[in-house]
């Protein structure tokens, strides 16, 4: 009998009908992102934004939470500056790579995201979660200010709500998550995987160049005063416009048929 123990995959990835789901599967450390991890999931991230085949990617995890955080317990074992400089220039890195990346990013919730967890909930495009899952940015409550969740916090919920998340650590409820934008929809333990499926289903109907198009646009414009957001935005309308799917989801509207989108 051997000795040799093979080492779970930090992320588990199944690929179906051009959805790319990346499960984060270090359900005994609650999900915490370990540097292992966010190399792992950068990985797959880069991957499958260069893979056409792929139209929506989701982010789930195994076990009761769906992240924790960062790894206390592997920052704490390396005490220097350099360090966490390099983690959480890392973890901004992939946190980016979401809102960069052509395809959709959709969280799909089961269980708790505090601190960094919250960040990834907040960091992709759209989140799915049970109605039994809650939300923290619990870092002041160990004398540590969730500076980078705050980057994405604060583009998804309205100010004093997020200062009040970043000030007092506690926990939101999913239906005040809801209330405040950190996500889209609420389903029960049950219902999740179907609650997904529908908006997934929704999104693979629509046209991968519109989508890429818009998805590049609106972060983008984000940025900008409006003066310069409405140009910029005319821009890649117009380019949009020529595109083979744009006239062909406009002429499938005028004959009042099923657009067949060319992806082009």
């Amino acid at each position: 009998m051997s000795d040799i123990q093979v080492e779970e995959a930090l992320i588990l990835r199944e690929d179906n009908a051009g959805v790319a789901t990346l499960r984060l599967n270090r359900p005994k450390q609650f999900n915490s992102l370990s540097t292992a991890v966010l190399t792992e999931i950068q990985n797959n991230l880069t991957e499958i934004a260069n893979d056409e085949s792929i139209r929506v990617v989701v982010i789930a995890a195994e076990g009761r939470a769906f992240c924790a955080g960062h790894d206390l317990k592997e920052m704490r074992s390396n005490c220097d500056e350099t360090f966490y400089n390099d983690l959480f220039t890392q973890c901004g890195q992939m946190m980016m790579t979401i809102n960069t990346m052509p395809q959709p990013v959709i969280a799909k919730i089961q269980g708790i995201a505090t601190a960094a967890g919250c960040q990834l909930v907040a960091a992709c495009d759209l989140a799915v979660t049970v109605d039994t899952a809650k939300f923290a940015t619990s870092g002041i409550n160990v004398g540590l200010f969730c500076s980078t969740p705050a980057v994405a916090l604060s583009r998804n919920v309205p100010r004093k709500q997020a200062m009040e998340l970043l000030l007092t650590g506690e926990f939101m409820d999913a239906e005040t998550a809801k209330q405040y934008g950190l996500v889209n929809r609420i389903a029960t333990v049950d219902t999740l995987d179907e609650e997904v499926d529908k908006l997934v289903a929704t999104i693979m109907h629509k046209s991968s160049v519109a989508i890429a198009t818009g998805k590049r646009m609106f972060y983008k414009q984000l940025e900008m005063n409006m003066d310069d957001a409405y140009k910029y935005a005319s821009q890649v309308m117009a380019c949009n416009m020529m595109a083979e799917d744009a006239a062909e989801g406009i002429d499938a509207f005028m004959q009042k048929r099923a657009p067949e989108w060319k992806g082009k």
